[in-house]
């Protein structure tokens, strides 16, 4: 009889751990605020020459986030190329936590291929995701945060046409 109840009492303290790791993170609500990324202004070599002219360019294309069942999210995500980088950068963004989050680029909302920018920075603010050199970020039309654990998708932006 008392093994049983040592049994009993092991499996619910391993329970409650596992339960505590899975549903804890949900409460957990983290708060960035990244600076937007900036080219460097470019240093004037020859002192006579006048400076260019400023061009107005659009603005850069905002993509909403879009939640999923059970897992509501906004705020926009965009594109953003600064000093030779590409960054991935959320704007007001606002989600849930996980256990095992990530951000992903990626060909489909499956996750079936993907480049993945590292783990969620934070559940609320602006911030940036580097791109690693060399990734075709028009070969990626969205932005996924994505459970690893589980293979679920928490949110999404598409950041161009599929």
């Amino acid at each position: 009889m008392k093994l049983w109840h040592v049994a009993v009492a092991v499996a619910a303290v391993a329970l409650a751990g596992l339960g505590y790791y899975l549903i804890s993170p949900l409460f957990r609500v983290v708060r960035l605020d990244d600076p937007e990324p900036v080219s460097a202004p470019a240093q004037q070599m020859v002192a006579e020459v006048p400076p260019p002219i400023p061009v107005e360019s659009p603005p850069p294309t905002s993509a909403p986030v879009v939640g999923t069942a059970g897992h509501p999210a906004s705020g926009t995500a965009r594109i953003v190329a600064a000093d030779g980088k590409t960054y991935v950068r959320y704007e007001n963004f606002k989600t849930i936590n996980g256990p095992d989050i990530y951000v992903y680029l990626a060909k489909d909302l499956d996750a079936n291929e993907f480049v993945s920018l590292g783990r969620v920075r934070a559940t609320e603010g602006s911030v940036n995701y580097e791109v690693p050199a060399g990734v075709d970020v028009a070969a990626y039309p969205y932005v996924l945060t994505w459970c690893k654990m589980f293979g679920v998708l928490f949110n999404y932006a598409a950041l161009s046409p599929a």
